[in-house]
C-alpha cells in the first residue's frame, strides 16, 4: 500500500481526489491550509467514514519546514494547493509567487531531499493564453497574461529543471476549465448557479465570447488516477481536456434554461480582464493522456452541469457560499 500526501486537499478538486484515492487504496496523509477556526475546507464536509482513512496535517504551503514535515515516510506527493483566483492576482500578485512558485519549490526540494517516487504537480490550461492553435496540445507556447498564469508558468519550469537538473520523478498534470460540486464561487459556473437559485432575474457576468474547454471534476480526479498508474509519463507535462469548446454567454444560456428559462444576462464591467489578460479561447487536446492511459471522459457537459446544479440546489450547500458577493 503506497502512502501519498495531497497538498491542497481541503480544495475544490483536492477534496474530490483525496476521496477517489481513499477508493484505490492508498494511506492518505492531507495537508491543510492552517487556520485559526482548525477548519480543514472542504474534508469537512465528507463521509466521516472516509475521514476515519485519512491522516490531515495542517500547514502553509510557503513554509518549507512544515512541507518537508508532511513530506516525511510518503511514496508519492500529489501537488495541488495553489491560489487561483485570476481577478485577486491583479490585486496581490506577491501572494501568487509566494504560493504558487515558491510553494512548489517547497514541495519540489523536499521530495528530492526524501526521495520519493513519484510528485505530480499540478499546473493549469491558464498557462497556454489565448489559443494559437487547436486543440492544444502540450507544445503551445505558453504565454503569461496574468500574475496568476504567470506564477503557474513558473511553477511548471521549476518542476521541470528538478526533472532534469536532479532526475526526480515529476510529472506536470494540466487539467483545463475543472467545474462540479464544492468549486469556488470565483468561478463562472458557481456564479451563474448561485445568482439564479438566489431568484436574480439578471445575471452579472463579464465578456460572453470567450470560450472553455469545461471538464466536470470527477474527470479531472480520473485523470490524476491514471497519470500516477503510468511510470511512461515522468519527465513529461500532459493535459486534461475533452477537445471542446462552448463560449461563457452559451454555457450561461444553458444553465439559465435548466433553472430559470426568465432570467437575462448583463454585463458588469468588473467582471471583465483587462483585454490583453483575458484568455479568449482554451480548447485541449486529450491526445497524450489518451496515448499513455486509459482515460476517457465519462461526463458530458450536461451531465455535469445537471450534477453540479443539483448540488448547488441542496440548501446545505448553498449555505456555505456567500452568494450576493462578487468574488475576485
Amino acid at each position: 500500500m503506497k502512502k501519498v500526501l495531497i497538498t491542497g486537499s481541503d480544495g475544490f478538486i483536492g477534496s474530490h481526489l483525496t476521496e477517489r484515492l481513499i477508493e484505490e487504496g492508498f494511506e492518505i496523509r492531507a495537508f491543510v491550509n492552517y487556520n485559526s477556526l482548525n477548519s480543514w475546507g472542504w474534508l469537512d464536509t465528507i463521509d466521516p467514514k472516509k475521514l476515519e482513512h485519512i491522516e490531515v496535517i495542517s500547514g502553509d504551503i510557503r513554509d518549507p519546514n512544515g512541507v518537508r514535515r508532511a513530506l516525511e515516510n510518503v511514496d508519492e506527493v500529489f501537488h495541488l494547493a495553489a491560489l487561483i483566483a485570476i481577478p485577486f492576482s491583479y490585486h496581490s500578485p506577491d501572494s501568487y509567487i509566494d504560493t504558487n512558485v515558491k510553494g512548489t519549490l517547497n514541495v519540489l526540494q523536499a521530495a528530492r531531499d526524501l526521495n520519493l517516487d513519484r510528485v505530480l504537480i499540478t499546473s493549469t490550461s491558464e498557462v497556454y493564453g489565448t489559443a494559437k492553435f487547436i486543440p492544444i496540445t502540450e507544445s503551445h507556447p505558453r504565454q503569461p497574461q496574468s500574475p496568476y498564469s504567470a506564477s503557474k508558468i513558473g511553477a511548471d519550469c521549476i518542476a521541470e529543471s528538478f526533472y532534469k537538473s536532479f532526475d526526480l520523478p515529476v510529472t506536470i498534470v494540466r487539467p483545463f476549465n475543472t467545474y462540479g460540486p464544492r468549486q469556488s464561487a470565483r468561478a463562472v459556473i458557481p456564479t451563474i448557479i448561485m445568482q439564479l437559485l438566489n431568484g436574480s432575474q439578471k445575471i452579472e457576468l463579464g465578456d460572453l465570447k470567450p470560450t472553455r474547454d469545461f471538464l466536470f471534476v470527477k474527470d479531472t480526479v480520473e485523470g490524476f488516477v491514471e497519470i500516477a498508474k503510468c511510470a511512461d509519463l515522468i519527465g513529461e507535462d500532459v493535459n486534461i481536456a475533452t477537445e471542446s469548446e462552448i463560449s461563457i454567454g452559451e454555457l450561461a444560456q444553458s444553465i439559465i434554461n435548466q433553472i430559470n428559462d426568465n432570467a437575462e444576462i448583463i454585463t458588469d464591467e468588473k467582471r471583465i480582464r483587462p483585454d490583453k489578460s483575458e484568455v479568449y479561447r482554451l480548447y485541449g487536446s486529450n491526445a497524450k493522456l489518451k496515448k499513455f492511459t486509459g482515460w476517457n471522459q465519462k461526463y458530458s457537459l450536461q451531465k455535469g452541469l445537471s450534477e453540479t446544479i443539483e448540488w448547488f440546489k441542496n440548501p446545505d450547500n448553498l449555505k456555505l457560499y456567500k452568494a450576493d458577493i462578487y468574488n475576485l
